[in-house]
């Protein structure tokens, strides 16, 4: 099968996705595919320069903002999603994270060219790259999420929200441009900050427990994982930096929360909208479980959290990718 794969982007997770698209491109031609890989930004990519970028390792550090405003201005003037690698696919698999890949316009595009893609669509990814809306969906569905505001301005009311809160940009993933604060001084700060990634910023409250994190695939939820992070938060720098986080598959829980966890994996999958794989993570404490995020693309390295909780399940890497495809083209 003649497959592109879509990847780079010009967000702040660009190195992310050339991580997860190196192993994916790898896989796929391990099962026989012809696999040609085209980032968004600079369009089809020559062997040596799939070479180069495609072994590129992510930074321990959160990417600053400023280039993902250079490569926006470098994306503007590309055509790579009319290019025929990606209109002469039998499928594209998006290998993109943040707003330009996970927010829907690029499936709209995709959907407006015929061509098809692995993935939610054009709803079930906006519905889940927003947060704001994506809570409310889960509310909707009856599944708890943390308490939120919308930051509108100076005069916010987050006073019924209490300290400590998470503030992040709406549209943005791997906690970049995220903050704990614990003051009401330092909350201005913490939304210029997100502003710098997004225009729309979110309050929410602070929930200290178990994190959790359980892969969708198809209309099946996988495995439950744990993850213990070094840091206060399962940040950047825990994210992608080895040793920096305990990733346990499957999570050592009672059978009660397993089930439940997996039940409400599958509610926040359908009541997005949302198709073929995803990742829905999850907080426990003292007060009970709550839904903290749906990821519509999740980071697809060996060893990210999808391809673990997929393993846990008998379920390896090329399998994983295989099935995605196989859910895509059925």
């Amino acid at each position: 099968m003649k497959i592109t794969v879509l990847t780079g982007g010009s967000t702040a997770e660009r190195d992310v996705a050339f991580a997860g698209a190196a192993q994916v491109v790898v896989s796929l031609r391990n099962s026989g595919h012809d696999v040609t890989v085209v980032d968004t930004v600079t369009g089809p990519m020559t062997p040596e320069r799939e070479s180069k970028l495609l072994k590129s390792a992510v930074s321990r550090a959160a990417p600053d903002h400023s280039s993902v405003v250079n490569w926006r201005e470098l994306e503007e003037q590309t055509g790579a999603l009319g290019s025929s690698d990606v209109l002469n696919a039998d499928l594209v698999v998006i290998i993109l994270h943040g707003e330009q890949g996970e927010g829907g316009d690029l499936q709209e595009e995709l959907d407006n060219a015929g061509v098809r893609y692995a993935g939610s669509g054009p709803t079930g990814s906006r519905n889940a790259m927003d947060k704001d809306r994506a809570k409310s969906l889960m509310r909707e569905a009856s599944v708890p999420t943390p308490d939120w505001v919308m930051w509108n301005g100076r005069d916010t009311d987050v006073t019924h929200l209490g300290f400590p809160l998470i503030v992040k940009p709406s549209r943005v993933g791997s906690t970049v441009g995220l903050s704990v604060v614990r003051r009401p001084e330092d909350l201005v700060s913490a939304v210029q900050e997100a502003l710098l990634y997004d225009k729309d910023v979110m309050c929410e409250l602070y929930v200290s427990g178990r994190e959790f994190t359980v892969g969708v695939l198809g209309e099946r939820a996988l495995a439950v994982g744990e993850i213990i992070p070094e840091h206060e938060i399962f940040d950047y720098e825990c994210k992608y930096t080895p040793g920096m986080s305990q990733e346990i598959f499957p999570a050592p829980v009672d059978e009660k929360l397993e089930r439940r966890l997996k039940e409400l994996a599958l509610e926040v999958h359908r009541a997005l909208g949302l198709k073929h794989f995803s990742r829905i993570d999850f907080l426990v404490s003292a007060e009970g479980v709550f839904c903290l995020e749906a990821n519509t693309l999740p980071g697809m390295t060996g060893t990210s959290l999808l391809p673990q909780s997929a393993a846990a399940e008998g379920i390896d890497f090329d399998s994983l990718c295989n099935q995605i495809c196989s859910l895509a083209l059925a």
